[in-house]
């Protein structure tokens, strides 16, 4: 884990309840939040390191904090923007157990020290743990399983811990816009709602601030856009051309390349298993699917320090 996080003490109480307070306050307060998500533009010198779903996989997280050089003393760390989602429920259970929340606090404090440069998207397993709804992920019902963690870790405490990690999970934003004037912006979210859903969808929903319905599984539109998969062309054509969007960069779909394009605009990245990638974009890159596509790199052992 990045030296960063040494100083997290993630068995006490109340160091946690004040990170994840920490974080939440940032994600609501920082200056780049626009209603439902953040807002950056893309100037000289800026990166983008985009990741997709990590599932509680701590190296590969401190792999793309070490790409975005936020752990660094340089003066120029603070010219990537880094977003991160999809944390919880991994597969990496201790007696049936998942401690995921200890990559959810390390979320957190990130947040809280870069609250410009850090962008942790709402996805549906953090929505899920938030809204007390049930997933089953190879068997394990994944949100009671995080819930005995924090009863095994904090005892009476736990009650006020879940509440910090409900409160921190509600304030994320629903994706970060990345404008980038005449080739068209960066759209970096989970996901997009599935095309049978569209119907219903009200995408109005990033450019305004959430309302409590559209939480609503099934039918509220930010639920909807972190449990959608099977995009289809015609689809992110509409959705591009109704917000001005130029590339979708998303997560959530399984891509056992780590990477997937999906025509015409939009790239499926994971972050997770043993080929998981990031997408590293500077202020020229990505005038296309195809440029956007040659600029995914592995999260390999050749990122670790030496």
């Amino acid at each position: 884990m990045s030296p960063l996080f040494e100083q997290l003490d993630l068995r006490d109480a109340d160091v946690v309840i004040a990170t994840l307070e920490a974080g939440a306050a940032a994600n609501r307060l920082a200056p780049c939040r626009r209603g439902s998500i953040d807002v950056v533009e893309m100037r000289a010198g800026t990166r983008l390191v985009l990741t997709g779903d990590l599932h509680d996989n701590p190296l590969h997280m401190a792999r793309v904090v070490r790409a975005a050089r936020l752990a660094d003393d340089a003066d120029d760390r603070e010219t990537a923007h880094l977003t991160l989602h999809e944390l919880i429920h991994g597969d990496r259970l201790s007696n049936g157990m998942d401690f995921s929340y200890r990559v959810l606090a390390r979320a957190a404090m990130l947040k809280s020290e870069h609250p410009e440069h850090v962008h942790v998207l709402l996805a549906n397993h953090e929505l899920a743990q938030a809204m007390r709804t049930t997933i089953v992920k190879e068997g394990v019902r994944v949100v009671e399983a995080f819930d005995e963690a924090l009863e095994y870790a904090f005892g009476d405490r736990a009650t006020d811990v879940r509440g910090a990690v409900e409160r921190f999970v509600l304030s994320m934003p629903l994706a970060l816009r990345v404008k980038r004037g005449e080739r068209g912006d960066i759209l970096c979210a989970h996901s997009l709602p599935g095309p049978e859903m569209m119907d219903l969808f009200d995408p109005t929903v990033i450019e305004r601030d959430l309302r409590t319905e559209d939480l609503a599984p099934r039918r509220g539109s930010a639920h909807l856009m972190v449990w959608g998969r099977g995009h289809e062309p015609a689809q992110l054509s509409v959705l591009a051309a109704r917000w001005g969007i130029g590339l979708f960069v998303l997560g959530h779909e399984h891509a056992s390349a780590g990477v997937m394009a999906v025509m015409p605009n939009a790239v499926v990245l994971n972050s997770d298993h043993e080929r998981g990638v990031f997408l590293d974009l500077g202020e020229t890159d990505a005038r296309s699917l195809a440029e956007a596509m040659a600029c995914v790199k592995p999260l390999s052992a050749s990122m670790d320090p030496a």
